[in-house]
C-alpha cells in the first residue's frame, strides 16, 4: 500500500508542478493554509533535478583546465563538489603535477662486423698489438687502414725505407712520386740505397726533393758511387745525422775528406777496401760531435786510434772495432788514453787483442756498460778476472768463441750483481760447474750458452733457479733434450727459450 501511494504522491506532485509552473496566478494564489511548504519543495526537488547534462560536461571541463594549467584556486579547504571529485577522479589530486611520461634511454647498437673492422677507435688500439714492421703489411689490407695507418708517424717508429736501385731504374716517374710521398706521411726518416749508381744518386735528389730537409739517415750498401756521388748526396740531405757505407769499394780516404760534415754524430763504415787509417783521421778531424762510430776494416792499425784526440773524448760513447785484424794492446792503449768516457766498447774479430789489453780496458774505461770481446782466442779467465774487478757498472758482456774461457773465469763473471746479459756461445771448455756459478746471479736476465759441447741436462737444469731470467738460448746444444726443455718451460714460464 505504501510503495503505490507514494508513487502516486510523487507522480501528482510532479504533474502539479508543472502545471503551476504553466500558470504563475495558480501557483501565487494559494491561501496561508493550503500547504505552500510543499509547494517549495517540489521546486527545490525540480530544480536540482534539471541540471542538465551538459552543465556538468563544461564545469568539468573547465575545473580539468584549472587544474592542468595550475589555475586552481588556493584558499581556505573547502568539501570537494561533484565536479572537483570528477576532476581528481580524472586527473589525480590537485595538488599532485601532471605526470610527464619518461623517455626511455635509447642504448647504441652493436656495430655489424664489415663496421667494427673500420671503426677507427677499433683500429687505434687494434694496430698497438703489430710492430713497425709488420704494418707494412696491414696497411695493404683496404684504403681506410692505410690512410689511418699513414695519419701519424708513430706507427712507423724504427722503420727505414729501402730502395733497391736496380728495381728503381724500370719503375714510372709516378710510382716513385707516390712512394716518396708516402716516406713523408709516414715521417720516416732514414732511407737505404742499395747497388746505387753516380746516375742513381742524381734521380733521387731530383725525385725527391723533399728529402733534403727530412731524411735524417742515409745507408749506402753495395753501392759503386764514387766520391763525386757521395758528394752530391751529402750536400743535398741538409739534416743528415747518420751516415753507413758499407761494401761502397769505390769511396776513398780523399772522398771522405772532401764530404764529411760536422752535423754527423753516427758513422758507419763497413767492409770499404779503400778504408785505412787516413779514413779515420778524418772522422777524427772532421766529426767534433762523433757520438757513435763503427768500424770494420781490415787494414786499420794502432795508428789509426792515435787520431782520436781530447776534442772526441766528451762526445764520442760508442765505439766498435769489429775484425781489425791488425789492431793489437797498443791501439787499446790510445783508446782509453783519447776515450776515457765510453760506454759501449766491441773489439770483436780484433783477433791479436790479449789479457793485457782487457786489463787496461778495465782500469781505464769505468763508464762501461756493454762490452763485447767475442772472436777474441787470446783472451782467457785472466781477462775475465780483470772484468769481474774493475767494470763494477757492466750490465753486457759478450764472450763468444772465446775458446780459453773455462768454469774459473766464468765463477769470476758470477761475482758481478750489475750483469743482466751474458752471451757464452760456443766456449767450448764451459762445463756444469760453471753453470752452477751462474745460478747465483739475481740481476740476469739474458743468457745464451748456444753451441757449448760439454753441458748436460743435468747442469742445465739447475737453471730454474734463475726466476728472473728472460730469455735463454739453448741452441746446438748437445746435452738439451726435449724433456729439459719441458721442464724449464714448467719452471720458467715467463722466460723464452730458444731451442
Amino acid at each position: 500500500m505504501a510503495r503505490p501511494m507514494w508513487g502516486g504522491k510523487s507522480g501528482s506532485a510532479v504533474a502539479g508542478c508543472e502545471q503551476g509552473a504553466g500558470g504563475a496566478g495558480g501557483a501565487s494564489g494559494a491561501g496561508p493554509g493550503g500547504g505552500r511548504p510543499a509547494d517549495t519543495i517540489r521546486r527545490v526537488r525540480v530544480k536540482m533535478s534539471s541540471v542538465s547534462a551538459q552543465g556538468v560536461v563544461e564545469r568539468a571541463s573547465a575545473e580539468l583546465s584549472r587544474r592542468i594549467t595550475g589555475l586552481g584556486l588556493r584558499g581556505r579547504k573547502r568539501s570537494p563538489g561533484v565536479v572537483e571529485r570528477m576532476a581528481s577522479a580524472l586527473c589525480g589530486p590537485a595538488h599532485a603535477a601532471p605526470r610527464v611520461p619518461r623517455r626511455k634511454r635509447l642504448e647504441p647498437r652493436p656495430l655489424l662486423w664489415p663496421q667494427f673492422i673500420l671503426d677507427e677507435k677499433f683500429l687505434e688500439k687494434f694496430f698497438l698489438y703489430f710492430n713497425a714492421n709488420e704494418r707494412r703489411t696491414l696497411a695493404q689490407v683496404c684504403t681506410k687502414w692505410r690512410d689511418l695507418l699513414y695519419s701519424s708517424p708513430r706507427w712507423w717508429n724504427g722503420l727505414v725505407a729501402v730502395l733497391d736501385c736496380r728495381e728503381l731504374r724500370s719503375a714510372s716517374g709516378c710510382c716513385m712520386q707516390r712512394f716518396y710521398n708516402s716516406i713523408i706521411r709516414r715521417g720516416i726518416r732514414g732511407v737505404v740505397l742499395v747497388s746505387a749508381t753516380d746516375d742513381d744518386i742524381n734521380e733521387f735528389i731530383r725525385q725527391f726533393p723533399l728529402s733534403a730537409h727530412h731524411i735524417h739517415a742515409i745507408s749506402l750498401k753495395g753501392c759503386t758511387i764514387t766520391d763525386r756521388g757521395l758528394e752530391a748526396i751529402l750536400d743535398h740531405l741538409q739534416v743528415l745525422f747518420e751516415l753507413e757505407l758499407t761494401g761502397c769499394n769505390e769511396i776513398t780516404e780523399a772522398g771522405l775528406w772532401a764530404c764529411l760534415t760536422p752535423r754527423i754524430v753516427s758513422l758507419t763504415l763497413t767492409d770499404c777496401i779503400n778504408v785505412a787509417d787516413e779514413a779515420v783521421g778524418a772522422v777524427a778531424q772532421l766529426l767534433p760531435s762523433l757520438y757513435e762510430f763503427s768500424l770494420q776494416a781490415y787494414h786499420v792499425t794502432d795508428a789509426a786510434l792515435g787520431y782520436f784526440s781530447p776534442k772526441q773524448s766528451a762526445s764520442l760513447s760508442v765505439l766498435r772495432l769489429h775484425s781489425c785484424w791488425e789492431l793489437t794492446n797498443h791501439g787499446i792503449v790510445n783508446i782509453v788514453h783519447s776515450l776515457p768516457n765510453l760506454t759501449v766498447l766491441s773489439l770483436s774479430g780484433c783477433s791479436k787483442v790479449t789479457d793485457e789489453g782487457v786489463e787496461l780496458v778495465a782500469e781505464n774505461l769505468p763508464r762501461l756498460r756493454s762490452l763485447d770481446l767475442s772472436w777474441c782466442p787470446r783472451v782467457t779467465d785472466n781477462a775475465l778476472e780483470y772484468i769481474a774487478c774493475d767494470l763494477n757498472h757492466l750490465e753486457e758482456l759478450t764472450l763468444d768463441r772465446c775458446v780459453h774461457i773455462t768454469d774459473i773465469g766464468v765463477g769470476y763473471i758470477s761475482t758481478m750483481q750489475s750483469l743482466a746479459a751474458l752471451f757464452l756461445r760456443w766456449c767450448s771448455q764451459l762445463r756444469d760447474f760453471g753453470v752452477q756459478h751462474l745460478c747465483g746471479m739475481r740481476s740476469l736476465q739474458l743468457l745464451s750458452l748456444a753451441g757449448c759441447p760439454l753441458l748436460t741436462s743435468g747442469g742445465l737444469s739447475s737453471l730454474i733457479q734463475l726466476r728472473q731470467l728472460r730469455e735463454l738460448e739453448l741452441t746446438n746444444c748437445p746435452g738439451a733434450s726435449p724433456e729439459l726443455f719441458d721442464y724449464l718451460h714448467e719452471h720458467l714460464p715467463r722466460c723464452l727459450i730458444i731451442e
